[in-house]
């Protein structure tokens, strides 16, 4: 283990991060650097700073990552439509690859040789951190301890930190029995009583959401402006990308909007039961088809259909940073030159419903051709029997055969 000079962690100050800091320095006997996000996942990061300093770190890293995340993760990840397995949204698949980003950058600033995050062994996170930092250096080594060592639950993680003298923050109240996941994008919970796939979740372990059924009374209205597939203004009042998704999550949350119960397939082989709060996401998911449903041409909108999946198991299981995810991310932001207007949407009781889009510039809906009433020409319907006959040559010749 000697041939490791200086680590880079992923750091959040937490029980299991710090423990890993101390670990490191003893059977590694290594320089650690600390790296702690703020991706707007709603708690304070500049305690880490004390708590790494108290370990006798001296370069600490605590950087604000939430525009980058917005503008350069997500926001192209929405103009893909991307869901993974029809429901989840991704909330913690895309955070990953920018985390991997800063852990490589730091290494290089820093003259690191290696990195190391606190992913546990059965989990996605392990392996969408280190295709990622695989991928933007191929020289780095990787430390995971929760592959190596033998503090597999909380009560030894708690006397490994009681017995090195590791300070643990012991939060007042009830301690959520949940493992949870945050950022702007969205919120996850695993554990507890949801690894039973039949217990129902309770209502006070959700975070971001009133129920459904405590919303409003009143439906609320809000307008979203697009351009070139990203929303750039709500309501008129134009706003950063972080900007955007924090206030969409509050107003969705508000409405009980984007909470999920799933039942997910890992990549590494196991089946997970996970809750998600997404309310954010879940409009700009319904709002982002809506405006393309206007502007894009029917082959291309689905291509784009077709090529979705690929695209969200790619982020799932970790290739962000991959040829072919670059790949298709250039169609798609290819696509999104057109996808400019605005979106209505009315937001009631944990629904979002399109009630409205419109594009000034670039909308293919023309109400001269579609009406029901008369089009004064501009559709000659007489030229279906011919567009009918031609599509059904093949049906006739089988069922010729079949006399």
């Amino acid at each position: 283990m000697s041939d490791t000079k200086k680590v880079v962690l992923a750091y959040s100050g937490g029980l299991d991060t710090s423990v890993i800091l101390k670990w490191l320095q003893d059977e590694y006997d290594c320089e650690v650097v600390t790296f702690t996000a703020d991706l707007g996942q709603g708690e304070e990061v500049e305690p880490a700073r004390a708590k790494a300093k108290s370990l006798g770190i001296k370069e600490i890293y605590i950087d604000d990552l939430r525009e980058e995340f917005v503008r350069d993760f997500v926001f192209p990840m929405f103009r893909a439509n991307t869901i993974y397995e029809g429901e989840y949204l991704l909330g913690t698949s895309i955070a990953r690859p920018l985390i991997s980003k800063r852990l490589i950058e730091i290494a290089n600033e820093t003259g690191a040789d290696t990195i190391s995050h606190g992913a546990t062994g059965k989990g996605n996170d392990q392996v969408r951190f280190e295709l990622g930092a695989y991928a933007l250096r191929p020289d780095i080594k990787v430390i995971a301890p929760w592959r190596e060592w033998d503090l597999n639950s909380r009560q030894k993680l708690l006397a490994y930190a009681e017995k090195h003298g590791i300070p643990v923050e012991m939060k007042k109240g009830k301690a959520s029995p949940y493992s949870m996941d945050a950022n702007l994008l969205h919120i996850s919970y695993e554990g507890g009583i949801l690894e039973n796939p039949w217990a129902e979740p309770e209502e006070d372990m959700w975070r971001w959401s009133v129920s459904p059924e405590n919303a409003p009374d009143q439906a609320t209205y809000i307008e979203l402006t697009y351009a070139k597939g990203d929303i750039v203004a709500i309501d008129g009042v134009a706003h950063s990308p972080a900007e955007v998704l924090s206030k969409l999550n509050t107003i969705g949350g508000a409405n009980g909007i984007g909470r999920l119960d799933i039942v997910e397939n890992r990549y590494v082989g196991m089946k997970s039961r996970g809750c998600y709060e997404t309310p954010g996401g879940t409009i700009m998911m319904r709002a982002h088809r809506a405006i393309e449903s206007l502007t894009l041409d029917r082959e291309v909108a689905h291509l784009k259909d077709e090529l979705m999946p690929r695209y969200a198991t790619l982020v799932y299981n970790g290739y962000w940073w991959s040829p072919e995810r670059k790949m298709l991310q250039t169609m798609i932001d290819q696509s999104q030159l057109t996808v400019n207007g605005k979106v209505n949407l009315k937001l009631y009781k944990g629904n979002v419903t399109v009630v409205g889009r419109m594009s000034d510039t670039d909308s293919l809906f023309d109400e001269a051709i579609a009406t029901f009433e008369d089009d004064e020409g501009a559709y000659n319907q007489k030229d279906a029997e011919g567009f009918i006959k031609l599509n059904a040559l093949r049906l006739r010749i089988a069922a010729k055969k079949l006399k």
